[in-house]
């Protein structure tokens, strides 16, 4: 019996301690190094959360500031989950002291700049959530500590403006996701060290340019999404560029230009064996008005071979024509060369006769 009470005892004791070290309104799970501190009214971080934590959740709060050196205690964190708070600015150093963290959640917040004291101390990082923030442009001192990123999230910003060297720190990146935020063209050099990238995701803007080397330095890209934009019209060389080995592109739901130019752009785009255009058969006209909402695959062929015949027999024409004129040219020459030879004999025989 006294062993039964020596035990209840100090269950009670170690149950104490833990409670102690956890924040009230957090789940310390010691055994599973889980702080489980979702919907708990914070406006702060919690001061109180046990230091061999390696998943905290404060999603679903009123956190407005990450301070400079965060977390301190707490530096065997692995995942930090932030989404969904009322965060709007991340002083330089927020994360310094999280060596180990591998995944970070902040999306869903109110973040409109990221400085270069954002990334510092996340070297080992491997995946960042910043979807549905007030993000408006990324520049080289964005990301400039996260050597280790392999996935990165800004859907749903108002980013509009991408600076070269954005992205210059990823050489690990995976995937990249932008979709649903401003963007109106791409430039060659935005993506120039993205040599891992596999998925880049650029659905739900409103692209209408594209430079032709954009996608060249995406050496490992197996998925380009560009549906959802501005785009009337591709130049070849823009796809041709790309050489992975196999690449899948999207392009539906753009207000294409369905002239004979673009099916003859298509045409040659789906020659090319490492490219395969997934939703060709989905593809839909918006101009010229008298094709508006046909399927680009429904447009009568015919038009564009019976155009080329046009062209072919107007060029002949033009040939022809040129040619018939420069043998008139000739014809006339000769005659004129040969009625001045015969007047010139003349005047000889005319010499003679005296």
């Amino acid at each position: 019996m006294k062993d039964f009470l020596l035990l209840v005892l100090l269950l009670t004791e170690a149950s104490r301690c833990s409670s102690s070290r956890c924040e009230l309104g957090c789940d310390c799970r010691g055994d599973l190094k889980f702080t489980i501190c979702s919907r708990a009214l914070f406006t702060a971080l919690p001061g109180r959360v046990p230091p061999t934590t390696e998943l905290l959740d404060l999603s679903d709060n009123s956190i407005s500031v990450i301070p400079e050196r965060s977390f301190t205690k707490n530096r065997k964190l692995r995942i930090l989950l932030l989404q969904n708070n009322n965060i709007s600015a991340v002083e330089d150093g927020g994360f310094s002291q999280l060596e180990f963290l591998q995944k970070l959640d902040l999306s869903w917040n109110r973040i409109s700049t990221l400085t270069e004291g954002f990334s510092i101390g996340l070297a080992f990082l491997r995946e960042l959530q910043l979807a549905h923030n007030h993000l408006t442009s990324l520049d080289s001192r964005s990301f400039l500590h996260l050597d280790g990123l392999q996935r990165l999230n800004l859907t749903s910003n108002s980013i509009h403006t991408i600076q070269v060297r954005s992205f210059s720190s990823m050489s690990m990146l995976r995937q990249l996701h932008l979709e649903d935020n401003q963007l109106t063209s791409l430039r060659s050099g935005i993506f120039s060290m993205l040599r891992s990238l596999e998925v880049l995701n650029l659905a739900g803007n409103q692209i209408s340019q594209t430079e032709e080397g954009v996608f060249k330095p995406l050496t490992s890209m197996t998925l380009l999404n560009l549906a959802n934009n501005r785009m009337s019209t591709v130049h070849f060389k823009t796809f041709l560029s790309i050489h992975t080995y196999s690449t899948h592109i999207l392009l539906e739901r753009n207000p294409w230009n369905c002239e004979c130019d673009l099916q003859r752009v298509f045409k040659k785009l789906r020659s090319i064996q490492r490219l395969f255009l997934d939703d060709y058969y989905n593809l839909t006209c918006k101009e010229p008005p008298v094709l508006e909402d046909y399927r680009l695959t429904d447009v009568d062929s015919g038009l564009c071979l019976a155009e080329t015949v046009t062209v072919l027999i107007i060029t002949v024409t033009v040939v022809i024509t040129v040619l018939a004129a420069m043998l008139m040219g000739e014809r006339k020459r000769k005659k004129k060369k040969k009625g001045k030879h015969w007047t010139q004999q003349g005047e000889l025989s005319d010499e003679s006769d005296y």
